[in-house]
């Protein structure tokens, strides 16, 4: 064999016996985070483990704990579409014991935002105990919002404590186990099982499990509470007084669902149910609804919540259904009695024990509560399950890290900041209803004057303060440049759908372009333009002068903003990260985002163009936003044309060109498409009866008709020599 051959060999041998997770992103940062840094008193990493991107935090020859990257474990990506990568240390309890961003890609959110914020929120997880995640359903601790960055925040979050529970059940810290690894044999209902002969033994046998609480059980529990105003609220009726009896039970189960529910109303259960589905049966009577009235006003039930390990089912109301009676012999009354679907996609195991956790609250003030916990502990008895006859195979450490739907765990993200938004969405619905309206309905809308320009002052304010500094729903060149890189890297709707405001407004311009152009979006529902347009108003009416730059100029300064878009995709074609930072030409985040909280440059700069705008009106929109350059290339497809004109518009009558507050209309009288903010004042003067030359002329003529004394349709005028003639003829 030649030298270069026992090369070869050599080489492919060593490549053969690299870990399979020698290619990771831990690999990646690992020599980028000093283990001292990560862990305190730690002086190095030992190799990562074969069978799991995980390697080992060392002091000498002792272990202090195991460090992992999120992302080699969840696929959760942040407002970029891409992941945010946060190196993490477990230790042998399953404690978060270090952390450290590492790296992102989310300049629209993070760039400005001070460093200390970013570092506070990330090191506020470091003692996070994953195995009370585990037992709660990742609900145990809270969830610190960082204003502007809530996207990122939620994807930060899930990605720490989704990753840290595989890397923790796989390595089996804090005693958790993977669920194909769990001891034991395996269990499944039973289809044949007897069913109990009435209440009274289902309440013996396990079958029905209660939770019983007094009106002294729930003063105790708020008294302990550390706010003391909710022992000065405490329930004035004695204690022994039932606050609530609430009973369950799996009526999925054949055997149970025909003794509690009888086998009518059990056939109509399983009509109900899906595959795979099962059914909760809740009763309750007392001084406490289980249910509440929220999901009459939200439709979900937020007073009650399954969990089971590290799954949690919030029941909404589609998944709910009214009981009028139960069947089984010995029944008691219940104010309450009601069935509850659990879906079958959520991880849900009906053989294992789970329980209902009740969510008590008690009022302090005019709108503020105290909220205290109680739990209903249910486990199927053994009478209704069979043994699993094949054998379970044995699983290793990345067989358990795989076992969980990251698809599904993603789309659990996202819907859940859907559900937190519910307020926002419907308020961004009704503003793009009443604005649709205005479009389809302009000329009635425009009728008058007075009344349309405080609509529109007042529909600019709700931009401004409603979707700008409350939501801050402001789209950004960013976003387009975003969606680009994931057409070409692999597109996802995941990244998109974790703005609902934002993936919300992006569907309502694409439409938009197709029937009015950009100015539905720019003229109307951008933060930055109605800061623009109500600063201007402020500073007419203050007697600001106001420059109207010549034609030619006017012009030539268009072309400017497209020239930014332009190069801004070029460099985007080259570093995504790049052309976003570039993108700090847009001012939105300093003035809308952060609120001009931010580094003196970028505040300057957001300022001096608001500045610009006092004199000239949207000055920013006119000559330099790429956003609206990007908007302007798509809109020329728009289908049809709403603006009305006169012939005589341009040729002669300049009364629109002169007063148009963009300069969108030419001499000549075309509004320029590319251009135009719809703001429709050139609608508004289309009817003026005291600006525009054709509806005083229309008018002064039916005037002129309307004055001749005693002329009846049809005759002559006096002296007409046919005059006489009629006369007779009459």
């Amino acid at each position: 064999m030649t030298a270069l051959s026992r090369l070869l060999v050599l080489l492919i041998s060593l490549c053969l016996a690299l870990p399979a997770w020698a290619d990771t992103v831990l690999s990646k940062y690992l020599t980028q985070v000093p283990a001292g840094d990560l862990v305190p008193g730690a002086d190095g990493y030992g190799p990562i483990l074969p069978e799991l991107a995980v390697a080992p935090v060392m002091k000498g020859a002792e272990t202090l704990g195991w460090a992992f990257v999120t992302s080699d474990f969840v696929g959760t990506t942040g407002y970029s579409g891409k992941p945010i990568h946060t190196i993490v240390a477990l230790d042998d309890k399953a404690h978060v014991i270090g952390l450290q961003l590492v790296k992102h890609s989310e300049p629209i959110v993070l760039i400005g935002i001070p460093e200390a914020k970013v570092k506070a929120l990330v090191s506020g997880y470091i003692g996070l105990d994953l195995v009370a995640e585990a037992n709660s359903g990742g609900t145990s601790h809270d969830v610190d919002i960082i204003s502007g960055a809530t996207v990122t925040v939620m994807v930060i979050d899930d990605s720490i404590v989704r990753s840290g529970l595989k890397v923790a059940r796989a390595l089996g810290l804090g005693g958790l186990v993977p669920d194909a690894a769990a001891q034991g044999p395996k269990f499944e209902i039973n289809p044949d099982a007897a069913s109990p002969a009435d209440w009274m033994t289902m309440e013996g046998d396990g079958t029905l499990r209660r939770l019983s609480l007094d009106v002294g059980q729930v003063n105790g529990a708020f008294a302990a509470l550390e706010d003391k105003r909710a022992a000065e609220r405490a329930l004035p009726q004695a204690p022994e007084t039932t606050f609530i009896e609430m009973q369950a039970a799996l009526v999925s189960v054949p055997a149970i669902g025909r003794a509690v529910l009888g086998e009518q109303e059990f056939a109509n259960v399983q009509g109900w149910l899906k595959p795979g589905e099962q059914a909760l049966m809740l009763a309750g009577r007392g001084l406490y609804s289980f249910k509440g009235s929220g999901y009459v006003r939200g439709g979900i039930f937020d007073r009650i919540v399954l969990i089971q390990d590290d799954v949690s089912v919030r029941f909404r109301d589609k998944m709910h259904r009214r009981l009028v009676s139960l069947s089984a012999e010995g029944a008691p009354d219940f104010t309450e009695m009601d069935l509850f679907r659990i879906p079958a996609d959520v991880g849900f195991d009906p053989t294992k024990p789970f329980r209902i956790q009740l969510l008590v609250q008690r009022e302090v003030g005019p709108i503020e509560k105290l909220f205290t916990t109680f739990d209903l502990g249910y486990q199927l008895p053994q009478s209704y399950l069979r043994a699993v006859a094949q054998p379970v195979p044995e699983a290793s450490a990345a067989d358990a890290v795989a076992a969980t739907p990251e698809d599904a765990a993603q789309a659990e993200l996202w819907q859940k900041i859907w559900a937190g938004s519910k307020p926002e969405i419907i308020g961004l619905g009704a503003m793009l209803l009443v604005l649709t309206g205005v479009f389809f309905f302009q000329g009635l809308a425009t009728r008058n004057a007075r009344a349309f320009f405080w609509f529109r002052m007042s529909f600019l304010t709700v931009t401004l303060v409603f979707l700008g500094f409350y939501a801050n729903a402001q789209l950004s060149v960013v976003n387009l440049m975003a969606l680009f890189g994931a057409l070409v890297s692999g597109f996802s709707w995941q990244a998109f759908l974790l703005d609902p405001l934002t993936f919300i407004l992006w569907f309502a311009v694409a439409a938009a372009l197709l029937f009015w152009g950009r100015g539905a979006y720019c003229g109307w529902l951008c933060p930055f333009g109605a800061l623009q347009e109500l600063t201007n108003r402020i500073a007419r009416a203050l007697h600001v002068p106001q420059w109207t730059l010549p034609w030619g100029l006017h012009e030539r300064l268009w072309p400017v903003k497209y020239m930014i878009f332009l190069g801004l995709f070029g460099v985007s074609l080259m570093s995504i990260e790049q052309a976003e930072h570039l993108a700090e030409v847009e001012p939105f985040k300093t003035a809308i985002i952060l609120k001009f909280v931010r580094a003196w440059p970028f505040v300057a700069y957001a300022a001096a163009l608001l500045m610009a705008g006092l004199f000239v009106e949207r000055f920013y929109c006119r000559y330099l936003c790429p956003l609206g350059a990007a908007l302007a290339i798509p809109a020329r497809i728009r289908m049809f044309d709403w603006l009305k004109r006169y012939r005589e518009c341009g040729n002669p009558c300049q009364s629109c060109a002169n007063q148009c507050p963009v300069q969108a209309i030419h001499p000549t009288g075309e509004i320029n498409p590319n251009e135009c903010v719809n703001c429709l004042h050139c609608q508004v003067l289309y009817q003026s009866k005291t600006v525009c030359p054709v509806v005083i002329k229309r008018a002064k003529r039916r005037d002129a008709v309307g004055s001749v004394p005693d002329l009846k349709l049809g005759s002559p005028p006096a002296g007409h020599p046919n005059a006489a003639a009629h006369q007779r003829s009459n």
